[in-house]
């Protein structure tokens, strides 16, 4: 039987996961953040995690978070790190008032918190104490200023999916997506990156996040497919979601999969077994590095005796950053402009750079869904400014 619709609880709670609904936002601040260093001397890192919190999974994700961490740190050359470690509980008070004890403990620089509105707190509390926060988040809303966050971005995957969609000719692009917040942050990704890479954009149709809703705007999304001209069908919906119900109804309400290529904003290879679904096949999505991904998944395990949490990568991306840019022996290595560097940093997944505006780029690679397996058909780029930059 087809997965279908989580409930509203699971929902919800991925929603607040992947973009949380924010009071406040970072200002946008166009100076150069950041302290002076020695580079010579240890480097004072704090490490926001969530734990404490009432949420089922935040102390495990925590400790993975410090686990990564201290294995980045090992794996440092030449580079000397004081890391101490701070629980948030998930609150925006609390990650408020242990960012602001971290700087009068002497950090340089703040990794963390993960939720978004926790990171927000954190970034505004010490704001004007000249430390950067490298936030764990991929919340767009809240980077700029002294908040940089190292979540992956859906404006990330939508720009390498549409640039590479367009390199293969499929430049009329539809979007698919649920009346919901994230739904529509996905919708506005994906029409921001067409619009940046030229594509054109043939229609947007959008279905009631429940499965009934799914069923009752299937005909006429298949309807809008054949009468805009569009050659690729781009769906925001993941594998919990609206996904499988699509790929399966829309075929068979009159949409050619041949000459309407589909396109996916999330994984489709999590869970393993939606790789299996006939709708999906020919599918392509965009996922990071699969073999520096696995690389660090064993080196983790090796050093732990388990896998990492999905998210713990992060923790060890910033310390890399951190530590890639003290090496270079520059007093500001941590401050704004150092942490914008257009070379970028090698990560866990991949390349990766954070940006002026508070976000961050990473290279991904292109997946097909072919005979219910993973095939990659463009590789993640070494470099930037190679495939998909």
């Amino acid at each position: 039987m087809l997965p279908v619709l989580s409930n509203a609880r699971r929902a919800l709670r991925v929603a607040l996961l992947l973009f949380v609904g924010l009071v406040l936002a970072a200002c946008q601040d166009q100076g150069t953040t950041g302290p002076s260093i020695n580079t010579r001397a240890p480097v004072n890192v704090a490490l926001l995690v969530p734990g404490g919190s009432a949420k089922p999974g935040d102390d495990l994700l925590a400790k993975n978070l410090e686990n990564a961490a201290r294995l980045a740190i090992a794996d440092l050359d030449g580079v000397r790190v004081n890391l101490t470690v701070y629980n948030t509980a998930g609150q925006p008070d609390i990650a408020a008032s242990v960012a602001r004890k971290a700087v009068d403990d002497g950090a340089k620089i703040i990794l963390g918190p993960l939720y978004a509105e926790a990171a927000n707190a954190a970034g505004l509390a010490v704001r004007n104490r000249n430390v950067n926060v490298l936030a764990f988040s991929n919340n767009a809303d809240i980077a700029g200023g002294n908040v940089f966050i190292l979540g992956s971005t859906f404006q990330n995957t939508a720009n390498r999916l549409v640039g590479f969609a367009k390199s293969r000719g499929r430049d009329r692009v539809m979007i698919v997506h649920a009346q919901s917040t994230v739904g529509e942050i996905g919708r506005d990704a994906i029409s921001r990156a067409i619009n940046r890479q030229g594509a054109t954009l043939a229609a947007v149709e959008s279905y009631e996040f429940s499965q009934q809703g799914v069923v009752s705007a299937v005909r006429t999304i298949s309807s809008t497919a054949k009468s805009s001209g569009a050659n690729a069908m781009f769906f925001t919906s993941d594998t919990s979601g609206a996904l499988p119900l699509l790929a399966q109804l829309l075929p068979e309400n009159g949409v050619n999969t041949t000459s309407t290529q589909f396109i996916g904003l999330t994984r489709w290879d999590i869970p393993s077994n939606t790789l299996a679904l006939p709708g999906v096949q020919g599918g392509w999505f965009a996922l990071p590095d699969p073999a520096l991904s696995a690389r660090f998944e064993g080196r983790y395990q090796a050093a732990y005796g388990q896998q990492p949490h999905p998210l713990a990568g992060l923790s060890y991306d910033g310390i890399a950053a951190i530590g890639a840019l003290v090496k270079a022996g520059k007093s500001n290595a941590l401050t704004s402009s150092a942490l914008t560097q257009g070379a970028g940093f090698v990560g866990t997944n991949g390349i990766f750079r954070l940006l002026p505006d508070g976000t961050n780029e990473r290279g991904l690679a292109v997946a097909q869904i072919a005979n219910s397996q993973t095939v990659i058909i463009d590789p993640a780029p070494r470099s930037f400014g190679g495939a998909g930059f």
